[in-house]
């Protein structure tokens, strides 16, 4: 069987020069770049070189890029840390961030007694910047806004540097979860006046278990994972130096080719939007993910006309890989937060929602046999629907 993989927005496979890079690190350079020797200054250039290649892409300081596991502990850091060490009384966000920034929130919520507000999107998952700013200027309390850049089960894009603008104006800081956008767009820290923003190398074809947190150094902001002065004293512990390494390597090669694979993924979704169109009458995509302005170009969100709980686990078995929305609430018995917001009551009772993203190894191959694929199984399954309600 020949497996289709159409689930990078989960996660994203590895290239061949991220692996020899990786391998090559835990070979030679295998010191704790914490150690004063040889050995361990060898493995700290490594990871300082990859920082400033970092800072380069955002235009920010290498002292403003900080190593960590992931895009969820780069999103608690920051949350959690603005509410105990930089006095946030208050957030406003979305219900449809990422489980990581909707949980930190809640948790600063229970545990610090901080006021939250929400930004309630509409049908199409957009932001009101308009309610935003009402929000903003309702209140004297320190504020922290946390609103990611690109929606990773819809792809809608908010427009950050209005957000960031209507932030400055009203003394408010802004921390944006760029883990969907970060190596797929260009980004200008220095235009965009984000205070936060974080990473996750695997989302580009990087390494799992390592990323960065952007932290403008006016901010103040502290660790908390305390220990050893590592990585500026804001993240304690031993770096994952092949991690880092491989998370540069596939950053140089995002970057490098970014023209080159937006095109490619965008021409395959649009290809991917018409075939689906064409194979399954009455199909829908959800919020904006359908089109080329402000919606991101891995992601397709669509709608197919009818209940089947089991559409991902019938397409597995044909080998093909997709969600039936985020990777960290696979397996939930309700609807995604973000599906609750975008569809009516009756979609999410009589409809199902299937998450189709792509990287720039995906071939329009591939989407004929998973639109070919995804054809049988609606062909059969509204074969046995049918046949059902004739013999209620």
């Amino acid at each position: 069987m020949n497996k289709i993989y159409l689930d990078n927005a989960a996660t994203t496979p590895l290239t061949e020069e991220v692996i020899d890079a990786m391998v090559s690190t835990m070979k030679i350079s295998y010191g704790n770049p914490s150690s004063t020797h040889s050995f361990g200054q060898e493995a700290k250039i490594l990871i300082e070189n990859v920082r400033r290649q970092v800072a380069d892409y955002l235009h920010v300081s290498p002292a403003e890029i900080i190593f960590t596991s992931c895009g969820t502990e780069s999103n608690n850091m920051i949350i959690k840390s603005a509410v105990s060490h930089l006095g946030v009384e208050r957030i406003i966000s979305s219900p449809m961030e990422h489980k990581c920034v909707s949980e930190s929130i809640l948790d600063m919520k229970s545990r610090k007694g901080v006021e939250v507000n929400y930004i309630r999107p509409n049908e199409k998952g957009d932001i009101d910047l308009a309610k935003l700013e009402e929000l903003l200027k309702s209140s004297d309390k320190k504020t922290l806004v946390s609103l990611m850049h690109a929606n990773n089960e819809i792809g809608n894009l908010i427009d950050i540097k209005k957000v960031a603008e209507l932030c400055k104006e009203n003394n408010a800081l802004f921390h944006s979860d760029t883990v969907q956008t970060m190596a797929h767009m260009s980004l200008d820290f220095e235009d965009i006046k984000v205070d936060f923003a974080s990473c996750s190398a695997h989302k580009f074809h990087g390494p799992k278990g390592v990323g960065f947190a952007f932290i403008r150094k006016s901010s103040g902001l502290k660790g908390i994972i305390t220990g050893g002065p590592q990585e500026r004293s804001l993240r304690a512990g031993t770096e994952n130096v092949a991690g880092i390494v491989g998370l540069g390597k596939a950053l140089e090669i995002s970057l490098n080719k970014m023209e080159e694979f937006s095109d490619h993924m965008q021409a395959i979704k649009d290809y991917a939007k018409e075939k689906l169109s064409e194979a399954i009458p009455g199909i829908k995509f959800n919020g904006r993910s359908a089109e080329k302005e402000n919606s991101l170009y891995t992601v397709l969100s669509a709608l197919l006309p009818y209940k089947n709980p089991l559409i991902g686990l019938q397409l597995d078995m044909k080998g093909i890989a997709v969600s039936q929305g985020s990777a960290c609430s696979s397996g939930a018995s309700k609807p995604s937060m973000v599906m609750m917001m975008v569809l009516s009551e009756d979609e999410m009772d009589s409809c199902t929602p299937l998450r189709i993203s792509f990287s720039h190894m995906t071939t329009k191959a591939e989407i004929d046999a998973f639109v070919e694929a995804l054809g049988e199984i609606s062909a059969d399954f509204l074969v046995i629907e049918k046949t059902n309600v004739e013999h209620r």
